[in-house]
């Protein structure tokens, strides 16, 4: 996408990435920023753009951008910095820690359906199966190699490199596990007690919770919380876990695409779990509550609330009767609307191309 940017841009650039530069040379970062200034004076630019791609690979990078970025503005030096890195979770650490009041992020969250139909063709059963993941696109005709792409390439280096490396995690085998566990269960409510006992050295909730933390910043797994009056409440709820892309449910289980695609009970399950990661991956970037709704038998999918407005989502494919969970929560909490997602309501597939901020 920036490379687009730069070839339709009238502004001078320097791009370059960290990518086989040793990790403990802070000083690449000078070197390239100083190439960009020079660059920007002999041009007699006004504006000037400077891209350093994976930048999180370098130590201390943070402290080197800031102190460089300072420099400039004391200087009134116009360069204009775009950092890149496929480490949410440590371009995130950098920002917050030497970076405050200084950077907007832009999140690029997973590639949503309307993405995924217009670059590959894909129709909306092969989204709800495959997720969106535009490098594996290639390899759905052949699934097992599809499966091991996602679980190699993607979920294996996510999680040794984005948190084992760069998090302390007393225990990486629960944290993985957790993953495995929560990715298996995605769309479905389940208490930490439950969940103890079917992980090895589970240690506490506490632990868990902060895993699934750190999962969530890594865009993997989320745990949705429940909705209710006060926030109290909603912090010591039991999560609903919640995949950010279906491909990390699907390339672990044990059906294919056909079996699921013919078996109602598996499709509804993974439907709900599409609209679940459509919800949660727009919730970073337009800045909405996700949350979820069960009392005793009655229960809401999904609720998302922003600046005080309330909607409820029902998700429905075929797989169930009448929920009465929608009218007792309305009674109770009186949303400003209530919604159907599927058989009887709003088109999934025209869902999935709605961003939910659109439905306040």
């Amino acid at each position: 996408m920036v490379l687009q940017l730069l070839k339709n841009s009238n502004l001078g650039n320097t791009y370059e990435s960290a990518d086989g530069i040793l990790n403990s040379n802070a000083e690449w970062i000078v070197q390239v920023w100083e190439t960009a200034r020079l660059k920007m004076k002999l041009t007699m630019a006004t504006d000037y753009l400077l891209v350093i791609d994976e930048v999180q690979k370098i130590d201390n990078w943070s402290e080197i951008v800031k102190l460089q970025w300072d420099k400039d503005s004391r200087n009134g030096i116009n360069i204009k910095v775009i950092l890149l890195g496929s480490s949410r979770l440590l371009l995130q650490k950098g920002l917050t820690e030497s970076l405050a009041g200084r950077f907007e992020t832009i999140h690029l969250g997973h590639w949503s359906f309307a993405e995924m139909e217009v670059a590959f063709g894909w129709t909306i059963e092969q989204y709800v199966y495959f997720g969106g993941y535009p490098g594996s696109a290639t390899l759905i005709k052949d699934e097992q190699r599809w499966k091991n792409y996602i679980k190699d390439s993607l979920i294996e280096t996510s999680i040794s490199k984005d948190i084992l490396m760069l998090t302390r995690v007393d225990k990486p085998a629960l944290l993985k596990r957790l993953f495995e566990l929560g990715s298996l269960y995605s769309g479905q409510i389940l208490s930490y007690t439950k969940l103890m006992g079917q992980l090895q050295d589970a240690g506490n909730t506490t632990t868990l919770s902060h895993y699934l933390d750190l999962l969530s910043d890594s865009g993997l797994l989320g745990g949705i919380e429940k909705y209710a009056g006060n926030v109290i409440k909603k912090r010591s709820s039991s999560p609903k876990f919640q995949v950010y892309n279906n491909a990390l449910l699907t390339a672990q289980g044990n059906h294919s695409f056909a079996e699921v695609t013919n078996n109602p009970k598996e499709w509804g399950r993974l439907v709900e779990s599409i609209i679940g990661a459509h919800l949660i991956n727009y919730s970073i970037s337009d800045r909405y509550q996700l949350y979820y709704w069960r009392e005793n038998n009655y229960e809401v999918d999904f609720v998302i609330e922003k600046k005080g407005k309330v909607i409820a989502i029902e998700v429905k494919s075929g797989r169930r009767g009448e929920n009465k969970g929608m009218s007792e929560f309305t009674k109770k909490f009186k949303p400003d609307k209530v919604l159907l997602v599927g058989t009887g309501g709003i088109d999934i597939e025209m869902f999935l191309k709605t961003n939910p901020v659109n439905l306040f």
